[in-house]
């Protein structure tokens, strides 16, 4: 990479004098190989945009263990994945890393479904109860069993 011209002057040339590269690390003439290293072995910085940060891993398994719980285990597991999505939160915010939607809907999925296995299971006791009080049975001297 060359140099603008400095000043106004529109004759002068780009460049530093005598082929030298204005850039530690790169080759200063064709042909020369690049090197990652500048001056004393110490690693050149790579020019450009820095990385982003990267997405929490707690989160994603968050949203998936919630998900899996609604479909699969009718929401029994969605603690579990509740908890990640809690524990992520925390984590992104030390580390200022990248997902906190997707804890954020694990979190809230999470709860959902368990609350919905919560309200399932209320509704088979309270059917159970409901049928056991609404059913005259008993069993007569013959040991049968009769209902009214």
């Amino acid at each position: 990479m060359t140099t603008p011209p400095l000043g106004n002057d529109p004759h002068q040339p780009y460049g530093q004098p005598g082929g030298q590269s204005d850039q530690p690390g790169q080759p200063s003439q064709p042909g020369q190989r690049y090197t990652p290293y500048g001056a004393y072995g110490q690693p050149v910085q790579p020019y450009g945009y820095p990385a982003p940060p990267s997405t929490n891993g707690m989160a994603i398994a968050s949203l998936v263990v919630s998900i899996i719980s609604l479909t699969a285990c009718i929401g029994a597991t969605g603690i579990v994945g509740a908890i990640l999505g809690h524990v992520a939160k925390g984590q992104i915010r030390q580390r200022n890393e990248q997902g906190g939607g997707l804890a954020t809907a694990g979190i809230i999925i999470g709860w959902a479904g368990f609350a919905l296995f919560l309200a399932g299971v209320g509704l088979f006791i309270a059917l159970g109860v409901w049928a056991e009080n609404s059913l005259d049975c008993y069993t007569d001297s013959n040991g049968e069993l009769h209902c009214d």
